[in-house]
Order: structure tokens, then sequence, then C-alpha cells
């Protein structure tokens, strides 16, 4: 049974933080996987990158979510989550997965700090064909998508809640 709610989306699109206010919502933990790599690998994710390479940020990134074995939480994920085939069955095997879309424009409006925040991409990749590569994935992956653009995190929260399936429990 899924018991978790696993967030999915870009860097911007407010996972961690419409996350932390799901989980207080409804009584849930919560869990943002970039925080527990850089925990479990002491680096931040700019400097894993920095040293290693992305493949290498997406690989770490996987190894995390597949380890994960909790129930009723919220799972913020990193916004190369979706990469991975094998973590994301390993969430929707555990969660509801919800998509924050939020438009490329609202995205680059709220990133200032794109070359150090330790978004996974390859050197040549502009931010525009990350988005839009990402898009796919996410949406193949989502159960539930939410429109994020024009609200708040808290308006997010609330229609989450609002849209999560009868079927799901928490």
């Amino acid at each position: 049974m899924k018991t978790n709610l696993t967030l999915i989306g870009m860097p911007g699109a407010g996972k961690s933080t419409v996350g932390i206010i799901l989980a207080k919502n409804l009584s849930l933990g919560f869990i943002d996987t970039d925080v527990l790599i850089q925990i479990n690998q002491q680096k931040s994710l700019q400097q894993i990158i920095d040293t290693s390479g992305h493949l290498a940020l997406r690989a770490i990134e996987e190894a995390e979510i597949c380890k994960l074995n909790l129930s009723r939480h919220v799972i913020a994920t990193g916004g190369s989550a979706a990469y991975s085939p094998k973590a994301m069955t390993h969430l929707q095997g555990i969660s509801l997965i919800v998509f924050l879309e939020v438009s490329f424009a609202e995205i680059e409006r709220r990133i200032r700090n794109f070359a150090t925040r330790g978004i996974a991409k390859a050197r040549h990749q502009t931010f525009r064909e990350l988005y839009d590569e990402r898009q796919v994935l996410y949406r193949r992956h989502a159960e539930l998508t939410i429109a994020c653009d024009g609200l708040d995190q808290e308006d997010v929260a609330h229609t989450i809640i609002r849209l999560i399936p009868s079927g799901w429990h928490c």
C-alpha cells in the first residue's frame, strides 16, 4: 500500500517547501533526498558534481532513493530523480508521485544561483534544454500533476491535499 507522497519537479519548483507544509498538514514525516545525499556524502551537491560529474550525482541519488524504506512521509526528490527508472519504480511502489509543474519562465525567475546550485546536467546543456528534457520524464512518472504557476506554496499544498485520490492512505 502506498503511504507516502513523493514530490518531483525542477529545482526551484518548491518541492522542499511544499513537502514540509504537506507533512505538517497531514501529520506525516518529511525527507528531502538532496539533504540526505549531502549528509551521507559529506559534500554539497555542487561539490559532488565538481569532483565526480553530474552522472555520479545521479547514481548517488538513485542509490539513496532505492534505500528508502519508510511510510507516512512526504519525500521531496532532487530534480534529477526522474532520470532513474529504478528509483522511480521504487518510489511508485511506496508513494503517490506528484509532479509540481512550473513554467520555464517561473523557474528561471526563482533560480538565481544556477551555476552553484548543484543541478545535475551535462556541461554543454542549457538550462532550457534541461527543463524540456525533464518535463517529459516528470509527466511520464507523475500520478498527479499540479500546475503551480500563480500559486504560493500553501496553495499548492492545499491543492494536493484536495486532489489526493480516495484510495491513497496515510
